[in-house]
């Protein structure tokens, strides 16, 4: 078991977590149950089960979680896409979110292959 606090792939995904908060704060209202509610959870998923997998004692049960929150990456990166197409998110903010989902993802993978 380690601290997840320590890991900077923790680091970078609750900044995008915090980041895509700050930026559904400005979505349209009729879409609070809709792609805002999807997009946060999407987000918080990852970094969460960053954390999750580092409570586990085995390093596959480790991995597992990792690999969860790489699909949730993959979710986020859709939703942030959509968001973007829809005009609920300016194409500099889509840029630089892209940008660093994609370097969680990379990550991410990293440490999943290190891992096993």
């Amino acid at each position: 078991m380690q601290d997840f606090k320590d890991l900077i792939v923790w680091k970078k995904a609750h900044e995008n977590a915090l980041m895509i908060y700050n930026l559904t704060k400005l979505f349209p209202k009729d879409e609070l149950y809709g792609i805002t509610s999807q997009l946060r959870r999407a987000s918080v998923s990852v970094p969460t089960n960053n954390a999750e997998g580092c409570g586990k004692f085995t390093q596959k049960d480790f991995a597992h979680f990792l690999q969860i929150a790489l699909g949730s990456c993959h979710e986020t990166e859709y939703l942030t896409l959509l968001a973007s197409d829809l005009k609920c998110i300016h194409k500099e903010d889509y840029k630089t979110l892209n940008q660093s989902i994609n370097e969680v993802k990379a990550m991410l993978i990293s440490l999943i292959k290190k891992i096993r």
